[in-house]
């Protein structure tokens, strides 16, 4: 397996304008209902930002790359060489899918595979959580509750 070709994506379609969705990635007021619980800053192009998420006593630092507003995000994770873009497409000015990918993988066989389920699985449940959050106004808590001890 060459990790250099391996991309996971994750998608979820949401029922929200592309805007809505697009600010509850880069306005961490809003991400913190379904995702992180501490950010260091709004997403910006070229700015550095940290993520906690407190319950874990974990974060993690990241640099925006690039930001097309209501398109694109492109982040890199500090911790690892991971590389992570999110892509909004509207759908009939009322709905908006959302795919996040990931690549930059490394390792051998088996530590590729664990990066690929624990990356498809976490970004699959963030997504998940957005769109309870967003089209019923319900925080789910899944990020927190996979991990209770």
């Amino acid at each position: 397996m060459n990790p250099s070709n391996l991309i996971i994506k994750s998608q979820m379609l949401i029922h929200r304008p592309v805007a809505e969705c697009f600010e509850a990635f880069v306005n961490p007021e809003v991400t913190t209902k379904f995702w992180f619980t501490k950010s260091s800053g709004r997403l910006e192009e070229g700015k550095k930002v940290r993520w906690d998420w407190e319950m874990f006593g974990v974060g993690d630092s990241l640099t925006v790359t690039e930001l097309k507003e209501n398109k694109r995000i492109l982040i890199e994770w500090e911790s690892d060489a991971t590389t992570v873009e999110w892509c909004f497409e509207d759908r009939n000015g009322s709905a908006t899918l959302i795919t996040i990918s990931t690549w930059g993988f490394s390792g051998n066989s088996e530590e590729l595979l664990l990066q690929a389920a624990d990356a498809k699985g976490g970004y699959t449940m963030v997504l998940a959580g957005l769109k309870a959050w967003l089209e019923h106004g319900v925080e789910l808590g899944l990020v927190r509750d996979q991990f209770p001890n």
